[in-house]
């Protein structure tokens, strides 16, 4: 595989990485390169409980503490075809950091400074390996929010949000990650600089930063980040909502986002997660939808667009419930429930999608249906969240009881071909804000339509050695590659 190395390629590629970062920064041993050989995909947990790797471990894993070490890493694979996957901090869930080669896994999470705090122009610039919980911590002292709040905020990296295009749950009012960031630098897979600079907008050619913005780091490593910072709202005002159907729910929360209102917080359940939500509460026999909503800014401000809501929520029929809900939502916002459930030996997984409002009850109803007819006794629970004029993210769990692994499989594997195909056949898209990773591949073909052979294209022009992250997001996997199924 390498061209220049000979010998015992692992040692030589250690030593080498050793001259740029330090030995104790390489990590070659068994039990430390367990720990990459996995995020949080819920099919590798499911493997793991077996005794069993979804896909291999990594040949070696080295620690950049600086982005010039970073260069020299990337430069040395590229001169020497090493494979390479960049780690944040392991928190995707759909196998985007999975070794499936031989890759060398980057850790990038030394990385992990804020460069410059600017608030005369309203932003920031981070090192890609910093925490998301420690970065919002840090702007949080200084009186100001980047907006961005994934349920995986305390286990995330700034880098990993930008590399799988994420969406935080306050985005109806402060965008996803691509609206937030307006600059960034990284690494091509040559080892060579890239620079974004920051500016309000540029209209000079088609998007550099797109490509990397939600590339999961086969197309460059992102070292900084430039993004937009906000002044912390002066109040947040949460209120919980029942409503008497979900159609009155939906259009509701249309509604309110055609109205120009924008809530910092909006997710309408299903009957099922509202059922949960409302236990040992009382009254809501004839609203069984729990939708709960928050409006923050400038009191004055906030206020009036809770009042113009609540207006709108009213001609749907809804009744403003005990905020108990809404106050353990905010408590538990970033706890991650799934690992819970496979603890307990559950099969648990989650599949966001998203459509416009003409056919999200459709859409919804078509989907639970098949997912019972799958197999009755799944559970199948369902929220609203991330709303749009337009259209929403239906971010989707489903859990399966106990049972025989090989019988689990197969059925998992049914569901998540039910949800995506049903998200295309309706006019959607396969994910909102999860990303791709290794384990969307099957469907990305035709979510993208001709769009997959322009990145294709691209990557083999700027990667000919298919050296970055490869087999993921729709890219060719190398030769000999684990295969994971889906992708």
């Amino acid at each position: 595989m390498s061209r220049n190395l000979g010998g015992d390629e692992r040692d030589a590629i250690a030593l080498a990485m050793a001259r740029i970062v330090g030995g104790e920064h390489v990590l070659t041993d068994e039990a430390a390169r367990r720990d990459y050989a996995h995020d949080r995909l819920p099919y590798a947990n499911f493997c793991a409980r077996e005794g069993r790797l979804a896909g291999v471990l990594p040949r070696l894993v080295v620690r950049p503490g600086t982005r010039a070490e970073l260069a020299e890493i990337v430069k040395f694979a590229f001169e020497n075809k090493v494979q390479i996957i960049p780690f944040g901090n392991g928190s995707g869930v759909l196998g985007g950091a999975i070794p499936i080669s031989r890759e060398m896994t980057i850790d990038l999470r030394r990385l992990d400074r804020i460069l410059s705090f600017d608030a005369e122009d309203a932003m920031v610039t981070v090192e890609a390996g910093m925490n998301g919980a420690a970065f919002e911590q840090a702007l949080n002292e200084k009186g100001y929010t980047c907006g961005h709040y994934p349920q995986s905020m305390e286990i995330s990296t700034v880098g990993g949000w930008v590399a799988c295009r994420g969406g935080g749950q306050a985005s109806s009012r402060y965008g996803k990650i691509e609206d937030i960031v307006i600059g960034l630098s990284a690494v091509m897979p040559d080892g060579s600089p890239l620079m974004v600079r920051p500016v309000p907008r540029r209209a000079a050619g088609p998007s550099v930063a797109d490509i990397l913005i939600g590339g999961e780091g086969g197309f460059g490593i992102v070292d900084t980040v430039t993004l937009r910072i906000y002044r912390k709202p002066e109040v947040e005002r949460g209120v919980t909502l029942a409503f008497p159907t979900l159609a009155a729910a939906l259009d509701c929360a249309r509604e309110i986002m055609q109205a120009e209102i924008r809530p910092q917080i909006a997710r309408i359940y299903d009957e099922a997660e509202s059922s949960e939500r409302m236990e040992g509460l009382s009254g809501f026999d004839d609203h069984p939808i729990l939708a709960i909503y928050a409006f923050c800014g400038q009191a004055p401000l906030a206020g009036a667009e809770e009042e113009l809501a609540l207006a709108i929520a009213r001609r749907h029929g809804a009744i403003i419930a005990d905020n108990e809900p809404y106050r353990h939502w905010k408590k538990n916002r970033f706890f991650v429930y799934s690992q819970v459930w496979q603890a307990k030996g559950y099969y648990n997984d989650t599949i966001e999608i998203a459509a416009r409002w003409s056919v999200l009850p459709s859409l919804y109803e078509a989907i639970r249906a098949k997912v019972k007819e799958i197999y009755p006794s799944t559970y199948f629970g369902a929220h609203w969240s991330h709303i749009y004029p337009e259209g929403a993210c239906q971010y989707m769990t489903m859990r399966l009881p106990p049972m025989p692994s090989d019988e689990a499989m197969r059925i998992h594997a049914r569901l998540w071909d039910c949800a995506e195909t049903l998200a295309l056949d309706y006019g959607g898209t396969i994910s909102h804000h999860h990303g791709v990773g290794i384990f969307r591949n099957a469907w990305l073909e035709r979510e993208l339509g001709g769009g997959l052979k322009l990145l294709q294209s691209l990557k083999a022009a700027i990667d000919p050695d298919n050296l970055m992250n490869p087999g993921k997001v729709g890219m060719k996997a190398p030769d000999g590659a684990v295969s994971v199924p889906h992708g």
